[in-house]
């Protein structure tokens, strides 16, 4: 195998593919669909992979809008995580737009030379990564067994490849107390608004003995429908986020007895409903890290390798269980962060487009030396052979 040739005709495999990328990420980002509502969004990539010599198995896992294509036929399985799932009132304010179609062209760009390389390219596309992390249902229904590394790029303001994440997990809430006239009777109630007034009053005090890697947040879903009746009912949604996936859940047990004192203080009557699967933090394999950000570089980018703490994703449970990277690839935002409108607002200039080809190229090209260079070949063949399928993201380090 001649790796130069191969990474030349992956980049101009992508190339010839950017018209259609780049309209594609522009139809997500007018037509944003939240998690598990992606129905136009999943269906579009899988169409664009399956137009490309891609088999496509829709509604994989359970999940309506998660999908695997496949090309090639190697032992070696690479693969690609394609998110597209919006957030609820400002869209694309993550830039799954571009994440989503920089996967699909790096996915389309190396399956071009998958039989050269002797490999299988897996393009999987995960739902809800803003809400209840499809990645890892895909983990637990087999999706991720058979690969031996996984990639995908995050929009963001500046490229970096060190960024880490926090773990994360999420609860509904709900109170449930006993209606009363506000004025005539109020006695008669049980005010279950009360009970989440003191469980929010409870957490604001805990906050200051909260190690620094640690963030309580959340927000009221109900909080009663009428000022002169005693609310019978109050719901809301609420995250913890820690350094490690064990400190969340250990600041978890704390932060539950918080609402536990809502409705100890009230009388009123708490559920705690888990909301999807906990996230795992993030770990970067150095290895294939440092053969993406080259690859980047050769495109002309400047690449961070300072470490930088994110928020959270389900990449971080995959990154648990087998090599992977997660970089960022960046853009003129403005000087807007993720998660707001004008993140989303900058999602389809030219720089953003700009950014999803040269991270399909360099993700494309991460692919070329994994496979061609023996050394990365045999060990991501031995880690894969050796591992265990696994449903839970607790699994030692998987540096190279």
């Amino acid at each position: 195998m001649n790796p130069t040739a191969l990474r030349t005709t992956v980049r101009d495999c992508a190339g010839s593919w950017r018209e259609q990328l780049v309209s594609l990420s522009h139809r997500l980002h007018a037509e944003p669909e939240t998690a598990f509502e992606e129905h136009r969004s999943a269906a579009a990539l899988a169409d664009l992979a399956e137009s490309a010599g891609f088999t496509v198995d829709r509604g994989v896992a359970g999940l309506p809008t998660a999908f695997s294509a496949v090309k090639g036929a190697g032992e070696l399985v690479i693969a690609f995580c394609a998110e597209y799932d919006a957030l609820p009132g400002i869209g694309h304010a993550c830039g799954h737009n571009v994440n989503g179609t920089a996967a699909l062209g790096a996915a389309i760009a190396l399956g071009e030379v998958a039989d050269r390389l002797g490999i299988t390219v897996k393009l999987l596309g995960t739902p809800a990564e803003e809400d209840s992390g499809g990645k890892i249902y895909m983990i637990e229904a087999g999706l991720f067994d058979d690969v031996a590394a996984a990639m995908m790029a995050h929009a963001n303001a500046t490229d970096t490849v060190a960024s880490t994440s926090l773990a994360i997990g999420a609860w509904d809430i709900a109170y449930t107390g006993r209606p009363a006239h506000a004025a005539a009777a109020p006695w008669e109630g049980v005010n279950a608004l009360d009970a989440l007034t003191v469980a929010q009053t409870s957490i604001g005090l805990l906050r200051q003995q909260l190690p620094l890697d640690s963030v309580v947040h959340g927000i009221i879903t109900d909080g009663g429908q009428a000022a002169n009746v005693i609310p019978a009912r109050t719901a809301a949604h609420y995250e913890v986020r820690a350094g490690t996936l064990d400190r969340m859940r250990r600041l978890q047990n704390r932060v539950r007895a918080c609402f536990e004192a809502g409705a100890l203080a009230t009388g009123a009557e708490l559920t705690m409903t888990t909301r999807g699967r906990d996230f795992a933090e993030l770990r970067q394999n150095t290895v294939m890290a440092d053969i993406y950000a080259r690859s980047a570089e050769t495109l002309g980018r400047t690449v961070g390798r300072t470490p930088e703490r994110g928020g959270s994703t389900d990449m971080g449970n995959v990154s648990h269980l087998l090599p992977t990277i997660h970089p960022m690839i960046g853009y003129d935002t403005g000087g807007a962060i993720q998660h707001t409108r004008a993140f989303a607002d900058a999602g389809t200039s030219a720089q953003a487009d700009r950014a999803l080809l040269d991270a399909a190229v360099a993700l494309a090209w991460t692919g070329v030396e994994l496979a061609a260079g023996p050394t990365h070949r045999q060990r991501l063949l031995t880690h894969v052979r050796a591992r265990v399928p696994r449903s839970t993201p607790e699994l030692s380090d998987n540096q190279q």
